[in-house]
Order: C-alpha cells, then structure tokens, then sequence
C-alpha cells in the first residue's frame, strides 16, 4: 500500500466523489459516479466497491460528506454517524479522518461525537485548500444539485454561515444545480409562443435538460435517470419540457423549446449571479480578484464573471495532472481539496 497517495472523499446524496493526490500534489485519479443513497446504505457500499476498482492502493483517507441530509437518516446526526459507521467498515485499518469544518481532521469518535461540524462542510474543505495556497478569489461551485460561494482572502476563509440553514440564508449556498434542479425550481413563469405561461408545479424536467438543450451541458454531466426515464437526446428532453406547459413536443419547432431552455437557463444564471452579487458586496475581495469556478455547471460562471468584470479562473487550472483528470477534480473539487488538505499539501 503506497503511503504517499492520500484519498479524498466526498459523499454526497446523489453522488460519490473520489480524488487521489501523491506527495507532490499530483492527481492520479478523479472520479464521480451516481449513488442513490436515499434509497438505502447499500447503494454507498456498492458505490464503493465499484470505485476500489479504479483506486490506487491508499492508506490515508480524508472523508467529507453531504449524504446525511438524505431522508434514509432521521437527522443529520443519525446520517452522519452511520456513513461514518459505514467508511469504517469497509476500509478496517486505514487511516480514516473526517473533514469537521474549522477544526480540521477528526478522528472517527470526534466526528461522531460532533456531527454539526462534520455534516455538509464539503465546501469549507474546499475553499480552505485554496485558501492555503494563497488564492484569493469568489470560489463558486455549482454542481448538480447546489450552488456554494464563498469569499477566499488573506488565507483564510470567509463564511457568515456554517450551517446549511445558516448558508442558505446568508446566499452562501444555493439549491439550484444544472443537472437535478427541477425545472419548476428555476422559474414561476417563463414567455412561450407569444404568451406569458406558468409552469406546471410537477417533476416533469429537470435542469439537465435545459442545458442539453442550450448545448453547454457536458455529454457525461447527467449521471442519473431522466424525470421520466427516458432518453436524454435533445428532442427527449424537449418533450419533457414541453410537458412543463402542458404541451406537447409537436406543438412547436424544436427551436422554440431550445429558446425557452436558453429562458430558464438565464433565470438560473441570474439566481447564482444575484447571491453571488450578495457575498461579494461584503467587500471583502478587491475588484480584480476573480471569480474561482468549480463544479459541473461552472460553464455558467465565465459570463457571470464577464458581467460582474471580474477575470474567471478555472478551479481545473489549479490542479496538477492530465487535463482529463484536472476536469473530473474540478468536478469533484471537494474531494480533490480533501486529499490534498489530508496528505498535508
């Protein structure tokens, strides 16, 4: 077992996220694969069998974790205390810490016994990685589900909130990510064929289909079942869309649905901008320092930064390793920032 790759972990709710970074900060793998968690802790220990395929021999794990939130688990800290129950079980004599936030690198007993610091802190592991390399900068990650944004200066990093309730009403988080956002979350009413329509409050589409539609959605980004599991070619996606009006595929040119996509994505691109104009008027970043795009939907955030004229740097290009592997950690940047912050990089 080679003592210099340390392993980051990022369990989330929908997805399992793993990085692998040596001494010198190198990646050698990046991975996201889905993972229905809420439908039972199986789902996670099959997820991690399918990745020990992939994964270099490791002993040092650093775990962050988003998962507890499903509604398998009571509570948070019911959730927390059994994905790390669940870690230890599968990894019996490796070295296993869990990322609590401030307080750093827990031991699996004081993660358990402190599950608040623990529950959803993936993004702090991730600004605070950056932060230690002297960036500064708006890191926003926008990933399937959320949006995080967080000022980076002076080494450190600056949250109002800690706490997902707390994040959200401060506009540090945001639900809304580009691939399981349901279309009726990014818009009330939206203009279609000369009139002004509500939306059908139903799970008919998703934001995946949206950007498929706008063309910006990377081919392998959607790694879950359609709303109405069929296909993801354009056409299907516009017949889910359509359904949000009531309407069907043929009532229209495909066109016309392509419009409302690049619709809704504005509407989804003005959300993310609005609280990210919110964290920025703190005024804790300089005018020039940029905005840090992470995430699966960080093609959003080159015209937001554009908008806000701020320059955009990629969270990919502050990755060392093959370009496909720097894609997958800017994807995966939590995990990518845990293995580097437990390797001690």
């Amino acid at each position: 077992m080679d003592s210099r790759i340390a392993t980051g972990w990022d369990l989330g709710g929908a997805h399992i996220k793993v990085a692998q970074m040596d001494a010198a900060g190198r990646l050698h793998r990046a991975i996201q694969i889905p993972c229905t968690l809420w439908r039972g802790l199986e789902h996670l220990e099959r997820a991690l069998t399918a990745l020990d395929r992939e994964l270099l021999p490791s002993e040092l794990h650093g775990v962050t974790m988003t998962g507890e939130l499903v509604d398998l688990f009571a509570d948070r800290s019911e959730g927390v205390g059994r994905l790390i129950d669940s870690m230890l079980a599968h990894y019996p004599g490796r070295q296993l810490r869990f990322y609590g936030g401030a307080a750093g690198f827990l031991a699996s007993a004081e993660a358990k016994a402190q599950p608040q610091r623990v529950a959803s802190a993936n993004w702090h592991a991730t600004g605070r990685y950056l932060a230690e390399r002297g960036e500064t900068g708006l890191l926003v990650d926008i990933g399937s589900t959320t949006t995080d944004i967080l000022p980076i200066a002076g080494g450190a990093v600056h949250c109002e909130g800690f706490t997902d309730e707390a994040r959200m009403i401060q506009e540090e988080l945001v639900y809304t990510g580009v691939t399981r956002t349901p279309v009726m979350a990014l818009a009330g009413n939206v203009p279609f064929a000369g009139q002004r329509q509500r939306l059908m409050a139903e799970y008919f589409a998703t934001a995946a289909d949206v950007h498929r539609l706008t063309g910006e959605l990377p081919e392998d980004a959607d790694q879950h079942d359609t709303a109405d599991g069929r296909g993801k070619s354009a056409e299907e996606s516009a017949a889910r869309l359509a359904r949000m009006l009531g309407r069907d595929l043929g009532s229209a040119e495909l066109a016309a649905w392509q419009d409302l996509a690049r619709y809704l994505a504005e509407c989804q691109r003005r959300l993310v901008q609005d609280a990210m104009d919110r964290v920025a008027s703190r005024g804790l970043l300089p005018g020039i320092a940029p905005v840090i795009g992470a995430g699966v939907g960080r093609f959003l955030l080159v015209e937001i930064a554009r908008r806000l004229k701020r320059p955009y740097r990629d969270f990919a290009d502050l990755m060392q390793g093959d370009s496909a592997l720097r894609e997958w950690a800017a994807r995966a940047a939590p995990a990518a920032a845990v293995a580097g912050l437990v390797g001690g990089l």
